[in-house]
């Protein structure tokens, strides 16, 4: 919207890093406007969506992925089940338990439901998917320390067999999305 008859610059919405195969990019944005194969819900163990990511999926997709996701549920913290996207632009969701019932997260928790994610998204051979910040929301877990066990499990992921050509961050707000761009840019360009 104009602002004293200028029209308000447009700020840039990522930045991309080559890992290949995959491209990893980093956004600042909302994780449900994505039109990739699959969003990653940042989810409890049992699956029921309140607030933070969850929350958002579930008004934006409908109530319908919620219960898919409870009907497979509840997990070990650390594993993933996938569901439809319902009115979402994304055909599937992720649900990467990443706390259990006490909504209390770790790095462990952290490292292995982002592989699980991965992990999901190579079973059913998608080639696009977007991450949030797992736990840093209701989790409290630290954005920078999420950064780095986030990134290096993509890196890790990221061989020739992958049918993933795309891993995209979607972070809410720009200090997250900052600090990822941080945390990448020392781990991924090495010299």
């Amino acid at each position: 919207m104009p602002i004293d008859g200028q029209e308000k610059p447009e700020r840039p919405r990522g930045i991309a890093f080559a890992v290949p195969p995959l491209l990893l990019e980093i956004l600042d944005g909302d994780i449900v406007d994505e039109a990739t194969d699959a969003i990653v819900n940042a989810a409890n163990n049992e699956f029921w969506m309140g607030a933070g990511v969850a929350g958002a999926i579930k008004s934006r997709g409908g109530s319908d992925i919620e219960r898919e996701a409870i009907a497979q549920g509840p997990v070990e913290p650390g594993d993933c089940v996938m569901t439809s996207g319902g009115r979402l632009a994304a055909r599937y969701v992720i649900h990467a338990a990443v706390m259990g019932q006490d909504l209390k997260t770790s790095a462990e928790l952290i490292d292995r439901a982002t592989h699980n994610a991965l992990a999901t998204a190579e079973a059913h051979q998608l080639e696009s998917i977007a991450l949030p910040a797992f736990g840093t929301g209701v989790g409290g877990f630290p954005v920078d320390e999420c950064a780095r066990i986030m990134i290096a499990a993509i890196r890790a992921h990221a061989t020739p067999a992958t049918s993933l050509r795309l891993v995209r961050f979607v972070l809410f707000g720009r200090g997250a999305y900052q600090m990822f761009v941080r945390v990448a840019t020392q781990l991924l360009r090495t010299h």
